[in-house]
């Protein structure tokens, strides 16, 4: 029948003792690992150029809502952190190696590194950042699909992270100057 669950028990423990140096890569997984692992370190130099640019803003916001504004920098930074964690770990899962290299970062990262002269600017350039993300992410969390749903689910709840930093940041634009859209 076409719709009966897996395998039976004793293949799917015969396939488990093969090629168990494969990690978590089994024989189901269909992906090319080759390009998986490419995407996904394109997303950590994504998440890490995303870090370095909100610690940046977080230390050169100035004026009167400087401290608020600040602290939602920080918060993201913070959460872009977790976010490249998450994918440096599944990088390895996947018998990979995460690329920290610091001097292809911005080569291979989606977003640019734009450090914004005002406290608008600096908004402004996160904004973008987030807008890339998460039209990227969504590209990859559809390239994923089926073939490696555990990369797609990481990925999809990156990207919810994502767009609930991009509504932030259209919230503080339009909270320090009501007159402008982003």
């Amino acid at each position: 029948m076409a719709n009966e669950f897996l395998t039976d028990i004793k293949t799917l423990r015969a396939r488990a003792r093969q090629h168990i140096e494969n990690g978590a890569v089994t024989e189901g997984y269909t992906a090319n690992l080759e390009t998986v692992v490419r995407i996904l370190n394109e997303a950590l130099a994504t998440e890490l150029v995303c870090v370095l640019r909100y610690k940046r803003h977080y230390y050169m916001a100035t004026g009167i809502h400087a401290q608020a504004v600040a602290a939602e920098f920080l918060e993201h930074a913070a959460e872009e952190q977790a976010h490249a964690d998450q994918i440096a770990e599944r990088i390895t899962q996947l018998g990979g190696a995460p690329d920290f290299n610091p001097q292809t970062l911005t080569t291979r990262s989606h977003a640019e590194y734009v450090e914004g002269e005002t406290l608008m600017d600096m908004i402004k350039e996160d904004l973008v950042a987030e807008r890339i993300a998460i039209d990227s992410y969504r590209e990859m969390a559809q390239y994923f699909g089926d073939r490696d749903s555990t990369s797609r689910s990481m990925i999809e709840r990156i990207l919810a992270m994502e767009e609930k930093h991009a509504d932030d940041l259209v919230n503080l634009l339009t909270t320090l100057d009501p007159t402008k859209k982003a």
